[in-house]
């Protein structure tokens, strides 16, 4: 009877340990996951519209964005902020890809020599960038993303004419010399990019006027406070709007995410902490005997939860390590692998991400620790409860 018992109150420790290393290592994951999620998403926009974007004061809530010029001393003015690393100009146009067979609505991005080509360059998936260094020939280059070259059957070194809609009605000769991949559907489904110069000789532009200034910063954290400064210092014609306010949607799903990946993270705490509240209550009714033994030989009902207690801890300590092995283990092995696959189409990245900080670990495991800690001082009165007579011959 007492072999079965003590049999019991191993499987049931073990499960407690079982418990809190898979609650831990799951919290880790989920943490990492969510970092490197919203990093990546984050990331791909800010490397396709920058984090700053300077645009008219107006009403205009079309593709195309209103000319306006900045003179240089204010640009000289924002680019000195320590907080921002670039700042390039584009503009924006509306217009219609003709091919063979089919039609295609896009918006035409321009950009110049000063564009930081990088972030372009990194998500080619054929070709290579424009070539600014020839005005005549960039001029006449073009860059479509993969979902539209899919969808219209194009490829690098294809001609297509793109019909601009105005008065009168304009159209250009383009060849693709380069295919892109953002992953996010609501870029790759509208933009393709060409030189700025194009829409400045459409729209009879003046070589200073453009449709918009994008602005890059060091620290994303700062996002806000960059953009009210560099706001300060434009004329009451422009404003400035951070790719939060930009894509809304996209944040707000960013967002959403991150309220989902708390409740889970509460739910493992939750298990794991009702993991140990069983195991300490089985240990303590197992110890009844020795509660009424070390009661009748004067120890005092603190003295006795301490050692529960200290028990708990150790147990918890395991848990601790075994999850941390676990969680950290497969994240570095999913970081630098991408073993797990995901639907590009459908999460805007072909691959799991997991940004694993030293901060959030170090949080998670100290979390875990205090609130098991914690929640166990209140199973732990049960010690106070026991009569030293009644568990001396308690069976």
């Amino acid at each position: 009877m007492f072999a079965a018992q003590r049999s019991f109150s191993k499987l049931i420790v073990r499960i407690a340990i079982i418990g809190i290393a898979l609650g831990l290592g799951v919290m880790i994951l989920a943490m990492g996951i969510l970092k490197g999620f919203k990093s990546q998403v984050r990331e791909k926009i800010r490397g396709f519209s920058g984090d700053i974007q300077i645009i008219k004061l107006d009403l205009n809530a079309s593709y195309e964005n209103s000319t306006f010029t900045v003179d240089s001393t204010t640009l000289k003015n924002i680019i000195s902020y320590p907080e921002i690393t670039h700042l390039q100009a584009f503009a924006t146009k509306p217009g219609i890809i003709k091919t063979r067979d089919e039609v295609e609505g896009v918006v035409m991005k321009g950009i110049d020599a000063s564009y930081q080509l990088d972030y372009l360059s990194s998500i080619l998936t054929a070709g290579k960038t424009i070539n600014f260094a020839d005005s005549l020939q960039a001029s006449r280059q073009i860059m479509i993303s993969q979902l539209i070259a899919d969808r219209l059957s194009l490829k690098v070194g294809d001609d297509f004419l793109m019909y601009f809609v105005q008065e009168p009605l304009r159209k250009r000769k383009f060849t693709i010399v380069g295919i892109f991949n953002v992953g996010l559907e609501d870029v790759d489904k509208m933009y393709v990019i060409a030189d700025i110069g194009v829409i400045r000789r459409l729209n009879n532009w003046s070589g200073n006027q453009v449709g918009g200034y994008e602005i890059r910063i060091k620290d994303f954290t700062h996002l806000n406070a960059v953009a009210d400064k560099v706001y300060d210092s434009l004329d009451v014609n422009l404003k400035s709007d951070t790719i939060e306010e930009l894509y809304p949607g996209i944040f707000q799903w960013l967002a959403l995410i991150n309220v989902n990946t708390q409740v889970v993270l509460l739910l493992m705490l939750a298990v794991a902490v009702m993991n140990m509240i069983s195991a300490l209550l089985i240990m303590i009714l197992e110890r009844t005997n020795m509660i009424g033994i070390l009661k009748a030989m004067g120890s005092s009902n603190w003295i006795i939860r301490k050692i529960f207690l200290y028990n708990a801890g150790y147990l918890i300590g395991i848990g601790l390590l075994l999850g941390n092995f676990i969680g950290i283990g497969i994240g570095l092995v999913q970081q630098y692998t991408h073993w797990f696959k995901l639907d590009q189409a459908s999460y805007s990245i072909s691959f799991v991400p997991v940004e694993l900080h030293l901060s959030d670990i170090v949080m998670l495991n100290a979390g875990t620790l205090l609130i098991c800690v914690l929640v166990l001082l209140i199973p732990s009165l049960l010690v106070t409860k026991i009569s030293p007579i009644r568990a001396i011959t308690f069976k």
